[in-house]
């Protein structure tokens, strides 16, 4: 283990309070700060005779509609946010959702200011109500220009400080936390051998509160966008130290382990790196209805067939099961991103139904990456809801997808899956956040992920070799026709469709029977047809985990079915 950071940093809130303010000032502040706490201070300062308030400087046109704009009487809404050159056309756009959802049946109207560079960010407000009285407000949104590791501009949110009238930035304590860790780890001198460690662990206290929305899975989460920037500005660093570009997915640096626990008081800060936690450690259970890695090998044996097995870098087992049969071979795959959490389940079940069939020709790995499974129950323990995307990739800290060169590790198995039953059709069970995803240190949208940081119900991905387009379009219209029969899944997309249109462009997709579907030449696949499924589910619980794993269970069986009288490219 080497320590690289070990530090604490003073809460941004009892600073303030510790200013000695007179009796009469008026202070104005935007902090990373959760409400209650911000209101308690509000009151301390009030007692001195401080005239005192204290702001989300995350969100801040949702924290101000959530704690000072009455809309009572209200019965129209007109929001013209900013436009800056250094962020996305439609990014403050982004940061008010899910407003929309929140003002009840009161007409909501969004429109793009024109673009400004110069000047603080503001949204302006304005409310009528029912006598013809109109309200005019500005909503202050504190940013900040500075640069990535790749030199790209970025517009972030940032603390404020002010009289009223004027003001200027402070670098808050979350936002000192964040920049100080990210320095010790670009200081360190790793050599030039990937994996540059076992375990990078970065763990912050931070006294943020997280505050659910009612609005779906959705919530005011500091600690959980945290995580989320740390690690994919971690990735970014050590992509652009190694010379890839922005996104590449075959870095191996190891595993990036982001920890941010509520805690009262300073920040604290540790950055050390740590050995791989392996199969013999011990491990928080899996969350009901998640399915658990030490249950695999029973549920798999209890299918029949051939078993098949590879080793992860940590020494965990992978495996799959290879049922041979008369019909055309399929395989099932889940679990390559395991904060991904209903595609496991739901492609046991799926082989399960497929299991009982006379004839089935199947080949089934429902946890093709258990060593980020591990990490995800490892993170969930303290932050069951949040997305938790450190847990996406392997220990060697890249896409298994994408692992071309050895060591192959959890690869190994989809080779040998390849060769066990020559499928032509692999079904690829996934998911995507079930709640916003922001990167708010980092220009807020998640670079490279941008069409992904809004739920927008359950779609589907068919990439296809060069001649198989017809067989792709056939596929898909065969499987959405069955999805449509899901009332449930049904209104859960057309609801976060229509809520994500609201807050920011939707991707090109197109809807076949009401499901959102991409369909795409892609050669970089090993078999000519690849179908995708993505479910809002990172992460839910419940009903809302047992619906998504059900949804996931009824694609499979449909693609199943749906490829037996597929007409095919002749070879």
């Amino acid at each position: 283990m080497t320590l690289l950071l070990d530090t604490t940093l003073p809460r941004s809130l009892d600073a303030l309070l510790a200013r000695p303010w007179p009796s009469g000032a008026t202070v104005e502040a935007w902090l990373f700060e959760d409400a209650e706490s911000r209101r308690a201070a509000e009151r301390a300062l009030a007692a001195r005779g401080v005239a005192a308030r204290l702001r989300s400087a995350y969100k801040p046109l949702l924290h101000a509609f959530l704690e000072e704009i009455d809309l009572a009487g209200i019965i129209e809404i007109a929001v013209a946010y900013p436009v800056h050159p250094a962020a996305a056309p439609q990014r403050f756009l982004t940061e008010a959702y899910p407003l929309a959802a929140l003002v009840g049946a009161v007409p909501l109207r969004f429109t793009a200011q024109e673009p400004q560079e110069t000047g603080l960010p503001a949204y302006e407000v304005r409310l009528t109500d029912g006598t013809g009285g109109i309200r005019d407000l500005r909503v202050p949104a504190p940013n900040r220009r500075h640069a990535d590791a790749f030199g790209r501009v970025l517009l972030s949110p940032t603390g404020w400080l002010g009289d009223g009238e004027t003001g200027a930035r402070l670098e808050t304590d979350v936002e000192a936390a964040f920049a100080q860790a990210m320095a010790a780890v670009a200081d360190h001198p790793w050599g030039d051998t990937e994996p540059f460690f076992e375990e990078l662990s970065v763990r912050i206290g931070i006294p943020a509160r997280d505050r659910a929305l009612p609005c779906g899975e959705e919530a005011v989460s500091l600690a959980e966008a945290l995580h989320e920037d740390l690690y994919f500005s971690l990735l970014e660093h050590f992509q652009h130290r190694t010379g890839r570009p922005p996104g590449d997915r075959h870095l191996r640096p190891g595993q990036i382990v982001p920890e941010i626990a509520i805690r009262d008081g300073a920040v604290a800060v540790t950055v050390e790196t740590r050995p791989l936690h392996g199969p013999g450690d011990p491990l928080p259970a899996a969350g009901a209805g998640i399915l658990a890695a030490e249950d695999l090998p029973a549920a798999l044996a209890a299918l029949g067939g051939a078993a098949l097995a590879a080793t992860t870098r940590a020494g965990r087992p992978v495996l799959g099961r290879y049922l041979a049969g008369t019909d055309r071979a399929v395989t099932i795959g889940s679990g390559q991103h395991p904060n991904e959490v209903t595609g496991p389940a739901g492609a046991l079940a799926a082989a399960r139904i497929l299991a009982a069939r006379d004839g089935a020709h199947v080949t089934v790995s429902p946890l093709e990456n258990p060593d980020g499974a591990a990490l995800q129950r490892r993170l969930a323990a303290g932050n069951p809801r949040h997305m938790h995307h450190a847990a996406r990739y392997t220990a060697l800290g890249d896409d298994l997808e994408y692992r071309i060169a050895p060591p192959f590790y959890e690869t190994a198995l989809r080779h040998e899956v390849e060769r066990s039953s020559g499928a032509l059709l692999h079904l690829n069970l996934h998911g995507y956040p079930a709640h916003e995803w922001t990167r708010p240190f980092s220009g807020y949208l998640p670079s490279g992920f941008e069409t992904w940081s809004l739920p927008r119900g359950f779609f589907l991905i068919l990439r296809h070799w060069r001649g198989w387009g017809e067989a792709a379009e056939a596929l898909a219209t065969a499987v959405t026709a069955e999805l449509a029969e899901d009332a449930g899944l049904m209104a859960l997309t057309e609801a976060q469709l229509a809520l994500s249109a609201r807050h920011g462009p939707l991707p090109a997709l197109r809807m076949i029977h009401g499901i959102p579907c991409l369909i795409a030449e892609d050669a970089r696949h090993r078999v000519p047809l690849t179908l995708i499924t993505e479910y809002p589910d990172e992460t839910i619980a419940g009903e809302a985990l047992a619906a998504g794993i059900r949804a996931q269970a009824r694609t499979v069986i449909a693609a199943y079915d749906a490829f037996q009288g597929l007409a095919l490219p002749v070879a």
